[in-house]
This record gives C-alpha cells, structure tokens and sequence, in this order.
C-alpha cells in the first residue's frame, strides 16, 4: 500500500526518481472486481497504456531500483579488500618488498635477541653485581613481563597511531634503554632498564608481521611470511655468537676507581643493541601502510605509497614504462568523532593535550574490547588457545634444556668431589688453586695462602693457628664449624659476615676487604651454554625452510597441527637425557619440529583479523605467549634434578591440546586480507 510505495521511494538513486503512487493506487482499488473485457478505455484507439499498465511497469522499475541499491550496498562493502588485492597483484612482488623485508628482519632479529640477552649475561653479572637466587630470578621474570607489556601496548596503538610511527617508537625505546643498561652498576637500575627495553621490543613481532602481511599479495603472502621468521633465528646466534667471544674475555673492558666497572658481559650487552639501532636506522626511509592509511581515510597518501611500490618493483625488472594505472580506491568512511577532532584544536595547549590522549586511549580500548564480538570471539578463543599452548612447551623447555645442562654438570662436578679428613698440615705454602674439594676435622698451622683462587672448596670443623691469607679469589668457598686463631685475612673476598657460618673467631682480623663480588672468569661450563643456545637457534632453519616451501601449498592448519603434534611425540624423548650431548641432541629435534608451527601461527594470526583490529589483536596473543612463557620458565625451573616427568607430561599436553584444536581454525591460504 501507501508505506510500501514510500519506501521503495528511497534508494540508493534518491528520493525524487519515481512520483507518488497514491492517487493510482487508489484508482486502482476502487475499480477492482471489474470486468476489463466489458469496460472500453478511451485511450485504448490512441495507443495510450492502460494506467494500470503503467502502474506495474513503475512498480517493476522500483524494485529493480531496489534490488540494484542492495547489490551496490553489497559491492561497496567488499570492494576495498578486492581492490586492494587487485593494487598489490598488479604493483607486483620486488625490490620494494625485499628492502622492507630486511629492515623489518632486523627489527624482529632484535626481538630474537632480546630473549637471550640476560639469560647469556645473567652468569657473569651475578657476581659482579652480588646477586642472590631471589634477584636472578625476578631479572630473567621482568624481561618477559616487560615484552608482554609491550606486545599489547605496541599493537594497540599500531591500529590508531600507524604501523611504521608505532615500530618507530618502540625500536627507538629499545635503542635508549638497551643502551644505558650497559652502564648501569646497581641491580636497581639494570633491572629496570631491562624492563623498559622489554617494553620496547614487545611491540617488534605484532606490528612486523601486521606490516608486511599488507604489502603482500596473497599467494606471496604465506611464504614471505614465513622467511621473516629466519630473522628471529639469526637473533638467536648472533646473541649466542657474540657472547661465546665477548664474555669468556674478562679483560674486555675499564673501570674507573672502584665504583664503576664496566666488564666484558656489558660489552655483550652493549653489542646486542646493534640490529635494534640498524632496524630503527632502516626504517626512517621505508613509507607507512597503505592499508592502514585506507582506513584512517588518508586516501592520497596511501596513493602516492602504492604508486611508489609499483614504480620501484616495475623499474628494478626493467618496465620503467609501466605506469600505475589506479585513480580512485574505495575507502572505508572515516570512523572519527568530528566533536573530538573540533576539540582536539581548541582549547589551551594541556587541553589539546589530554584531549587527544585520552581518545586515543578510549579508542584503543574500545578496538580492544570488539575482540571479544560474536563474529571474532570463537576464533580468537581457538588462537588463543593455540599460542598458549606452544609457548607454554616452547619457553618452557627452551629454558629447562640449558638449566638440565647445567645440573647434569653439576652432579658431574659433584661426583669428583675430593674428601680430605683430618689433615694435618704445618708451615706450608699454598700458592695452587684449590677447587672441588672437602677438608674435614683438619688443623693447618703456621701455614700461608697467597694469591691462589679457591673455588668450591669446603672446611668443615677445621682449626686454623697463626695462618695468613693474602690476595686470595674465592668462589663457592665457606668455612663451617672451625676455629680461626691469631689468623690474618688481607685483601681477600673471605668476607666475615658471608663466608664464615658457626665459627669462632679468636684474634682474627680482616683488613682491607675486596669490595664486590669476585667475578670466575676462568670457569669453563658457561661455554658449553653458549654452544647450546647456538645449535638451539640453527635446529630451527630445516623447519622454516619447510614452512616456506609449504605453507601456500598445503595450507596453514596442517603446517600447525602437524608441528605441534610432531613436537609432542618429541617430549618423550627427554626421558633419555642422561648426558649433557644428549640434552643438547633432543632439544634440537625439537626445536626442529617445533620451527614449522611458529609460523603458521604467525601467519593465520594476520589473516583471521581486519585490518581495523589486526595488530590489536596480533598483540594480545604475542602478550598471551609471554604470559605463558612466564608460567613454564617458573614451573619448569622447579623440578630441575627432581623430576622428568612433570616437563614431559605439561608440555606433552599443551601441544597435543593446541595441535588438535589448530584443525579447527579457519583456513586462511586463499582469503584474501580484510
């Protein structure tokens, strides 16, 4: 009636297209039942319509207007992604691709480094900084801590802010706090110059990814996301390579009086920052996503980058004659709140300032929020799920292989051990190191220790009459129940409040004390760490190359499911670490297995999100990695020479659990990027 003619009236074509049909319609209603043979219209020998004719004709016109308005709706809406793809489809995959394919390796070599950085410089900087157990453990913590901080500040704001202007911020964060850790001498400042740099490089694997995921086409998409990850791996040996020939070299470095030392581990320290600088360097020349600027409504200048990817690609293959053929892209409407932008302007400078900073901020979690829509809450669940689980068995492991090393050293060095009991020894000259030895009941008279280092030595209800100590290094050295008589400690580290547990001192004395820690630069297990971290890091390039090779031709969800499911029959094969070779052994197959499932993580993660929400979301899993990295590391570190079992068993779960659900993932290999 009346209402359907009103609203077919307005489409997509305007309101004034078709008259009102009241007046017809009534006429139509008022001669209904009537005959048409038996009534003669006047028009009919003029060959005039008949006006029902024409009523129908108007009416059929209408909804073919209509449905043509429903069709256009439905284009526009997907017209931007189908453009888009068609632009990067016809810009072509090059020498623009490449560069900004090394700068971003590098940003992401950084953030390889980073997990390594304390962890290699944690042995040396506990002595010289007098660590206890407490204070290393709450080190290795806040670095994890401060990356998945990092990961979903950096990757919110890259949907607000921009994907270069964010990975700008962060990297040069990075830079300023990895620098200045180098020279802090408390453990106060080292600690938290370590989490701001955490925060900083937090932000390197979610807004990378998200970068370069769109300046690609999509059957380039898969496989150049998965030779990004070999920079993460070149992070691991370049941090295990400069510390394999920077520490051991104890000499390698100043100091300035007592209070400032700056020793080799900081050299390494300092070094380390290196690929951040060249990323951050690298990057001032590369331009913004263009897709990003699509949907902040900058349409020029994501023109202008198109046509500079297209040019750049075209003149390296030799077609400088090519010319970019796109004028006009479709866009998403700016989703801005013009009221906020007219205040945004006005006002005084703080106003301005805490204006613009407090949208931004309602923005980014507002966008954090519609993670959890109905048409993305299933789907993030089920990645979520799938990035818990392999870093939970991932970090986990990656930490309990170096610290299984490391105890298995230790029972070893523990097995040597030499017993001395009741030793007698008079007027001698020690000037020989003593090490991983016990000395019960014995009594040493008269006798001299000068300039040796005594490591891991005990004395056990001992007498010392009239002995002098002079320069001596100790390490893991106590003295427990003896009696210390007419005994004189000169410029030593046999500190007596530390070093000294139930004795009874009898005119001794202590003077000119060492002041800090005494630093064992001669001690060898550290570098078999350092292999092991290095053959670690090389285990995972059969697995990248893999995922490369076959992650557009098989799809994402096998290249997942299968890793993870691979790397869960791995974990039995822990039971049969009996000898430090053969920890080492294990924990590259399965690293090796595990390589593949990375980065078909990584990659559907780009592909399930829109460009709106990708970092955003891209960044909350990285965070929800490092919370799970931080969750095993702990529990892991636990049971070291207590039990195998409870690693094998947790991590064994958590990837048969993920690598099952990954299956039922959407898949992503010929979608193209929303």
């Amino acid at each position: 009636g009346k209402n359907a003619n009103k609203r077919l009236q307005y489409s997509a074509f305007g309101p004034t297209d078709y008259p009102p049909q009241e007046e017809e319609d009534a006429a139509s209603d008022v001669t209904e039942g009537h005959d048409d043979d038996d009534q003669m219209y006047e028009g009919e020998y003029q060959g005039i319509p008949h006006p029902d004719e024409i009523k129908e004709a108007r009416r059929a016109a209408r909804r073919e207007a209509r449905m043509k308005a429903r069709m256009a709706a439905e284009v526009e809406e997907e017209t931007l992604p189908d453009q888009y793809e068609s632009i990067m489809e016809d810009c072509g995959h090059g020498r623009f691709q490449w560069t900004l394919f090394t700068v971003l390796g590098l940003a992401l070599m950084a953030d390889g480094v980073e997990c390594f950085v304390v962890s290699f410089a944690l042995p040396s900087a506990e002595k010289d900084m007098c660590l206890s157990n407490a204070d290393k453990g709450m080190l290795g913590l806040l670095v994890y801590v401060g990356m998945m901080i990092g990961a979903v500040l950096w990757g919110g704001l890259a949907d607000k802010l921009g994907r270069r202007q964010c990975l700008l911020y962060a990297l040069a964060i990075n830079c300023i706090f990895s620098f200045l850790s180098c020279f802090a001498q408390s453990y106060g400042f080292f600690i938290f110059f370590r989490l701001g740099s955490g925060i900083g490089i937090g932000g390197s694997i979610p807004v990378v990814y998200t970068y370069y995921a769109e300046f690609l086409q999509m059957d380039k998409r898969g496989e150049h996301l998965s030779w990004l990850c070999l920079f993460w791996m070149l992070g691991g040996l370049y941090a295990s390579f400069t510390a394999w020939g920077i520490i051991p070299h104890y000499g390698w470095g100043f100091s300035m009086g007592t209070e400032f030392q700056f020793h080799s581990w900081r050299v390494f320290v300092l070094v380390c920052f290196l690929p951040s600088v060249a990323a951050l360097a690298g990057l001032v020349f590369m331009p913004e996503s263009p897709r990003f600027l699509l949907e902040t409504a900058r349409h020029d200048e994501a023109w202008m980058i198109l046509k500079q990817v297209h040019d750049t690609n075209w003149r390296a293959k030799g077609e400088p004659e090519r010319v970019f053929q796109v004028s006009q892209i479709k866009m998403p409407q700016a989703q801005d709140d013009e009221f906020i932008e007219i205040q945004s302007e006005t006002g005084t400078a703080f106003q301005r300032f805490m204006v613009r900073h407090m949208t931004l901020v309602k923005q980014v979690m507002k966008n954090l929020m519609s993670l959890a829509a109905p048409d993305l809450r299933l789907h993030g669940l089920f990645i979520a799920i799938v990035w818990f689980t392999m870093a939970f068995s991932y970090y986990g492991l990656g930490a309990w292989f170096p610290d299984q090393i490391k105890y298995l050293q230790f029972e070893e060095y523990e097995s040597n051990v030499k017993i001395f009991h009741r030793e007698k020894v008079e007027r001698f000259h020690f000037n020989f190191t003593l090490q991983n030895q016990v000395h019960k009941e014995g009594e040493y008279i008269h006798d001299r220790f000068i300039d040796i280092e005594i490591r891991n030595v005990k004395f056990e209800e001992s007498l010392f009459e009239n002995c002098y100590f002079e320069d001596v290094r100790s390490t893991d050295t106590f003295f427990e129940n003896c009696t210390l008589k007419n005994t004189v400690f000169y410029n030593t580290d046999l500190w007596e409040d530390s070093k000294f547990i139930n004795c009874k001192l009898e005119n001794t004395t202590f003077l000119h004390p060492k002041k800090g820690c005494h630093l064992n630069f001669q001690e060898q297990n550290d570098i078999l760490i350092y292999l092991v971290s290095f053959l670690g890091s090389l285990s995972v390039l059969p697995g990248n190359i893999i995922a490369g090779l076959l992650m557009d031709k098989i799809g994402r969800l096998k290249i997942i499911g299968g890793s993870m499911l691979g790397s869960a029959g791995c974990t039995f094969f822990l039971l049969l670490c009996f000898s430090q070779w053969a920890v080492v052994f294990f924990q590259c197959l399965f690293f090796a297995a595990s390589a593949a499932a990375w980065n078909g993580i990584e990659v559907i993660t780009v592909e399930l999100y829109p460009a709106s929400k990708r970092a955003t979301a891209f960044g909350v899993l990285n965070g929800t990695c490092k919370l799970a990295a931080i969750i095993s590391t702990f529990t892991f570190g636990k049971v070291i020479g207590i039990t195998k079992i409870i690693p094998i068993i947790l991590s064994f779960s958590a990837l048969v659990c993920g690598g099952l659900l990954a299956f039922k993932l959407p898949e992503t290999r010929e979608v193209i990027l929303q």
